[in-house]
């Protein structure tokens, strides 16, 4: 069976600022996948395969200096993000539906990032009770 806990996060302004950064650098990296899965189809004919583009995170960081603030996993649930929007438009194309394009995602459509697997922990400090993730900090808990 599958679990996907929420929690109701109290972060600081500090917190927040930061939590909005990493929000929006994981925007920001989701319209260029996206860029990227469009420019390939256009050269190759076909789409590219997940692996293909979260092979090139490796490579992003060296010159987009942000990416390297985000925890990995981060970044790599980004890109199936991606894969899995395609993958709903494909079947609701299948269905019968009319269907465009995925589209450029801005700031207000962008609301969450996802760490799964590793990279953050449930810490009880000083009597209360945080998340601890990865690059990012302790936040407290509701």
């Amino acid at each position: 069976m599958y679990y996907a806990y929420k929690y109701r996060l109290k972060p600081s302004d500090a917190h927040r600022e930061e939590l909005d950064r990493h929000r929006d650098i994981c925007r920001q990296l989701y319209n260029h996948a996206l860029y990227r899965l469009n420019e390939f189809q256009d050269k190759q004919g076909e789409l590219p395969s997940m692996t293909t583009l979260r092979s090139e995170l490796p490579d992003l960081k060296k010159w987009w200096d942000d990416l390297s603030d985000v925890y990995s996993k981060v970044l790599q649930t980004v890109v199936e993000r991606l894969f899995d929007n395609l993958n709903g438009l494909s079947k609701l194309k299948e269905n019968g539906y009319g269907v465009g394009h995925l589209k450029w995602k801005p700031p207000r459509e962008f609301r969450s990032f996802t760490y799964s697997q590793s990279g953050f922990k449930l810490d009880k400090k000083g009597g209360q009770t945080v998340l601890s993730l990865s690059k990012l900090a302790d936040i407290p808990i509701r």
